[in-house]
């Protein structure tokens, strides 16, 4: 592995360990040359790689980054810490690997990320909302925020409601 400070390929791991519920492998390595550490990720290359069936029938290949930058767009400036966004991401996608296998249409991940932004951050949730539902009027969009605000009373004592 090629140090990217010095980048010289002589180093030793120190350590390693899964994560991402086992689908990777996280080393810690020294680089032998310049004695600096730095972490690397192994990931398996899936040889059939599974197909997001979009709105308009085309298809893509399933892309985490993708969810990745949803999420942290519709959490910008929200109190949400990047572990929390990055479990997100990987149940998403522990969900989406579970239930399909070639294909999964791109409301099935949208839907679970809805889920998930609910019960974390009901604005970061309507953010998301209003660009996945792309509603064509704001009674659409009021609609879906007093939605929201009816369910969370119901849901999730303390946390804190929109227009609070």
């Amino acid at each position: 592995m090629r140090c990217p400070f010095c980048k010289e390929d002589k180093d030793k791991v120190i350590d390693s360990r899964a994560s991402e519920g086992g689908r990777v492998i996280r080393r810690r390595r020294e680089c032998l040359a310049c004695t600096r550490r730095f972490t690397t990720r192994e990931r398996v290359d899936d040889t059939i790689k599974l197909q997001v069936i979009k709105k308009d029938g085309s298809r893509a290949p399933f892309d985490r980054n993708k969810i990745a930058e949803g999420l942290q767009r519709a959490c910008y400036k929200r109190p949400i810490s990047a572990d929390v966004l990055e479990r997100m991401v990987e149940e998403v996608e522990e969900e989406v690997f579970q239930n399909f296998d070639r294909e999964v249409k791109s409301q099935f991940i949208g839907e679970r990320v809805m889920r998930k932004l609910r019960q974390i951050d009901q604005v970061a949730y309507v953010r998301f909302a209003s660009v996945y539902h792309d509603f064509k009027d704001v009674h659409e969009f009021i609609d879906e925020v007093q939605e929201v605000r009816d369910l969370s009373r119901a849901e999730t004592p303390g946390q804190r409601t929109l227009f609070e």
